[in-house]
Parts: structure tokens; C-alpha cells; sequence
């Protein structure tokens, strides 16, 4: 680790492409700058549109606090429990945050860009979890990025151009290039990495034509490259322009407040999970920015050639959407209706969850239909990436467990140990009482090993599939501890290429009726608001 460093009297002041801000020297000496615009307030006649440069300003801007948050509903009372998601008020909320050990352009130090997670509808810059001070004192510059969510940044519309969010996401990472020699950092080291949606907005700025060579290596935690499908999407829309008595166009929801618009969008998709489906906001392909399906672009083309990839999961992703609000225990007396609803989720019929019984001979049904999604959406996809990547690939899986009831290793509960934040009361909410600090120092460690030198300390990805496990005794590599799972959907998807037929489950009832079925069963008094 860096050395302590003294603080200077006088407050850093970095002059960008827009004027001048004056940050503040924290601890360690870490200068940090808040809230910096990359672009304009998107509203008024800006609200669903691309995004513009901010307006030059004159004098030294202050940047002492976090900026404005983008509108976005607050968690369920069941998930809040577990995650933080601060709100800051104001227009201005396209902005970004600095953290660096020596500003001033002759420093050149490594850069990573973090884009925070919140399935597209929440989550911040200014959560305490995602504080860059370690990585600052460890000698790296570490921007934070705030986007647009939610139907504002990921509505489709017939009247305005698709992904204002990604759109958003480009912008920052322009404005980083261009920006960051004057923070400290080397504009030709740049990292970007993310968790859940951040890591699957990575992926789509990865195969976007508009952003290749801003990146020099990125770490995609928890979330694949993907395009949602432009149906799911459409439906979310429409059903919130049912719920306001509204056209179904960008034009009438530009006229609607966004706090109306955040409780039209908050009740529309309280139900839609990561597990059970159903409409939802995502990337779309658009013909520009998003030119095809990320994933297709990455595997079956040259985009992204030259960048090094590290890739990874959690042992238990599933835990955080299942958890809150009792639905594991659901889940596993539903029985053979919840199994039905997996296949139907994943489109494969039952010798996908016979072979995951056989497998896992003493998992309940919760487990069973969890790991199912998390592999078809997480880990089949991300392996495929690491196939077919034509650089280097470093795949890794966080297997610490949670000191709480039943969360396991979940989704996002790695962050903390990411960060090394994990004193911090946010992180604490997941992780529980003693998150082993060792752990924390090992990933934060590997994290800046990979953005300095592109190589995170293990084998790269090749045919024996290494995989570094974190969390689960001493840290080590494993071979292939996921094969025989995935194996199952190889040979799933090899048998519906032969039969030429699509993927139903066995039963008389169609995919769509089981997952409505399931849905149906859990949509119970008191159910859980998903987040």
C-alpha cells in the first residue's frame, strides 16, 4: 500500500474542459473533487434526449459534495434493509466524482472509471460503499460516475433515440479522456469497471463503434453484455402511459413531473425480478450506439480485440433477490411449479434442472431454480466471453458468505471487499459483523494489480478454465468449477438445434402461462416489492 501522505493547506484546484473546480484534500492527502458536470441537465428540452455538453462556466467551481442524484424510486422497505441508495436533489445530476493522490498532469497514473449497478433504476455515485479513497491512496485515479435510469435513461420510445443512460455513460467516459491528465491520470490506462447493471452497461459500451479506444482494460462483476428485448422494454412504457392516461411517447412523459412518473414506474415493475422476468427497462439495440446484441458483437466480431478482461460472479447471486421478503422459503414450496417457472424463464425443458438435481442432490428447490438463472443469465454468457475474447480473460468467483441469515455469497455483497469500504455501516448491511478485513486487502489488491499492469495474478483464461476463487478458505485457483453445470445447457442448446424446435417445457402448459402461473403464486398478501 501507498504511503500516508500529509494534507496541503491550500484546496486542489483542476481546470477542465469547462472551467475550473476547487476539490478538497482529505485523508491521506487524497484530493477529491464531487460532483463535477460531464454534461447538461437533462431536462426540459433535454429530457429523453442525448446528452450535451454542460454550459462553460466562469470562476473556480466549487466540488466539495456529491452532485444531484438522477430520479429514481426508493428501495422496498425489504431490500432497503440490505442496500443503501443516498438521494441528492437538483437538475444537474449528469456528474462525476475524482479521486486522486496527485493531481496535476505530470502524474499519469492509472485511471478506473466505476459504473455502479441498481438494475437501471437506482443506485448512485455517492454511495459510502463506493468511496475512492483506497484506491486513490493506492495510487490509482478513481472517477465515479452518476446516469440517467429508469424511463428516463432507458424508456424506448417511437419519438426519441434509444439508451439515453448508455448515452450518458459514453459522455463520462469521453469526458474522462479528455479530462483526466489534468487530475493526475493517464488517459491512455483507462479501466472502467462495474457490478450488475454497471457491468452489463460496460459490456454494450465495449461493442459500441462510438467508444472504442477510450478503454484500455475492464472488469464486468456480476452482469453480462446484453440487449434487452425491445418488447419488454415497450411494455413497461406502455403500461406506465396506461397507469397516467398518457400517450405512450417521449413527447407526454417530457410533460409529466418525475416524481409522478417515478410512482407510475415503481408500480408497474414491482413484481419484475432478475428471477422471475417480466417487463423491465435495459439497453436495446438501436442501430447506433448499440448497433447489435453487445454479446453477439463481442463473441462473433473484432470489437473490444485489444482490451483486457476480468470477468466474475458470486457464489450465490440469487440470495439478494430471494431473501428479502421470504420468498426462498417460497420458492421451495412451490415445488415443481417454481421448477416449471425456471424452465420456462431460462427456455429449456426438465433435463436442465434433472441434471442440476443429480448434481446437487441435497440443494432444495430454491437453490436449485436460483443457480439455473443466475448460470443462464450470468455465467453461460460470461463464459462464452471468455472463450471467445481475443485478448486477455481472467475469471474469478466470490464465495465469502454473509454473516446474515440465508444471503450467503449474494449479489453485490463482493463491493465492500472491492472498495475496501467494508467499515463503512452500507457495507455492513450486507455483509453483516466481521467481514474479514484480509479479504478485503487481497480483492482491493487484485482490482488495482489488474487496472496498473493488466494482470490481476492468476492464469489466464484458456481451455482448462481457471477460475480464482475469493472467499472460500485461502485464495486459489480452480479449474473448471463450473463445467459440469454449464455442460447442461450446451448439450440443452445442441439437442433444440437438432430437433429444430423451440424450447418448451414438459407439461401442457405454454412458457408464458407457467411463468405467469408462478407469478401468480408468489404474488401473495405481502409479497416483496422487488428492488
Amino acid at each position: 500500500m501507498a504511503a500516508v501522505r500529509t494534507v496541503p493547506v491550500t484546496d486542489p484546484v483542476v481546470t477542465t474542459p469547462y472551467g475550473a473546480v476547487r476539490g478538497r484534500y482529505e485523508e491521506d492527502g487524497v484530493a477529491v473533487f464531487r460532483g463535477i458536470p460531464y454534461a447538461a441537465p437533462p431536462f426540459g428540452p433535454l429530457r429523453f434526449r442525448p446528452p450535451v455538453p454542460p454550459e462553460p462556466w466562469d470562476g473556480v467551481r466549487e466540488a466539495a459534495a456529491f452532485g444531484p442524484t438522477p430520479p429514481k424510486p426508493p428501495y422496498s422497505e425489504a431490500f432497503a434493509q440490505y442496500l443503501s441508495d443516498p438521494v441528492v436533489p437538483g437538475d444537474d445530476c449528469l456528474n462525476l466524482n475524482v479521486w486522486t493522490p496527485e493531481p496535476g498532469p505530470a502524474a499519469r497514473l492509472p485511471v478506473m472509471v466505476w459504473l455502479h449497478g441498481g438494475a437501471l433504476t437506482r443506485g448512485s455515485s455517492g454511495m459510502p460503499v463506493y468511496d475512492g479513497r483506497p484506491f486513490a491512496r493506492d495510487g490509482v485515479v478513481l472517477v465515479s460516475v452518476n446516469y440517467r435510469l429508469g424511463v428516463e435513461g432507458y424508456g424506448y420510445f417511437p419519438d426519441a433515440p434509444a439508451n439515453p443512460g448508455l448515452r450518458d455513460q459514453l459522455a463520462a467516459l469521453k469526458w474522462v479522456h479528455a479530462s483526466i491528465a489534468a487530475f493526475g491520470g493517464d488517459p491512455d490506462r483507462i479501466t472502467v469497471f462495474g457490478q450488475s447493471a454497471g457491468a452489463i452497461s460496460i459490456g454494450a459500451l465495449l461493442a459500441a463503434p462510438q467508444a472504442q479506444g477510450l478503454m484500455r482494460r475492464a472488469i464486468l462483476q456480476s452482469g453480462p453484455p446484453e440487449a434487452a428485448e425491445r418488447d419488454k422494454v415497450r411494455r413497461m412504457v406502455r403500461r406506465m402511459a396506461t397507469r397516467l392516461k398518457i400517450p405512450a411517447t417521449a413527447a407526454a412523459f417530457a410533460e409529466v413531473d418525475p416524481e409522478l412518473l417515478l410512482r407510475a414506474q415503481a408500480e408497474v415493475g414491482r413484481l419484475s425480478s432478475p428471477v422471475l422476468g417480466g417487463p423491465a427497462f435495459g439497453i436495446v439495440v438501436d442501430g447506433d450506439i448499440v448497433p447489435r446484441d453487445p454479446l453477439q458483437a463481442l463473441t462473433e466480431g473484432d470489437a473490444a480485440a485489444g482490451v483486457d478482461l476480468m470477468l466474475g460472479w458470486t457464489r450465490d447471486e440469487y440470495r439478494l433477490w430471494l431473501v428479502p421478503g421470504g420468498l426462498l422459503e417460497r420458492v421451495d414450496r412451490l415445488g415443481a411449479v417454481a421448477l416449471a417457472g425456471a424452465m420456462a424463464r431460462c427456455r429449456v425443458g426438465a433435463e436442465v434442472p434433472r441434471g442440476y438435481r443429480a448434481l446437487h442432490p441435497e440443494a432444495g428447490t430454491a437453490e436449485i431454480v436460483g443457480q439455473m438463472v443466475t448460470d443462464h443469465l450470468l455465467r453461460v454468457p460470461l463464459h462464452r466471453l471468455a472463450d471467445a475474447h481475443a485478448g486477455s480473460s481472467y475469471v474469478y468467483e466470490f464465495a465469502w458468505p454473509s454473516t446474515l441469515p440465508d444471503l450467503g455469497a449474494c449479489h453485490a455483497l463482493e463491493l465492500g471487499f472491492v472498495f475496501d469500504t467494508g467499515d463503512v455501516p452500507e457495507s455492513r448491511r450486507l455483509a453483516g459483523e466481521g467481514a474479514p478485513p484480509e479479504l478485503a486487502d487481497e480483492m482491493h489488491r487484485t482490482w488495482v494489480r489488474f487496472a496498473v499492469e493488466g494482470d490481476p495474478g492468476w492464469q489466464t483464461w484458456d481451455d482448462t478454465h481457471p477460475v480464482r476463487i475469493f472467499g472460500d478458505g485461502a485464495t486459489h485457483t480452480a479449474h473448471g468449477p463450473r463445467d459440469a453445470e454449464l455442460a447442461l445447457w450446451t448439450a440443452a442448446a445442441a439437442a433444440r438445434e437438432t430437433i429444430h424446435a423451440p424450447p418448451l417445457a414438459d407439461g401442457p402448459l405454454t412458457r408464458g402461462a407457467e411463468m405467469r402461473s408462478v407469478v401468480r403464486r408468489l404474488r401473495l398478501p405481502g409479497a416483496v416489492r422487488w428492488h
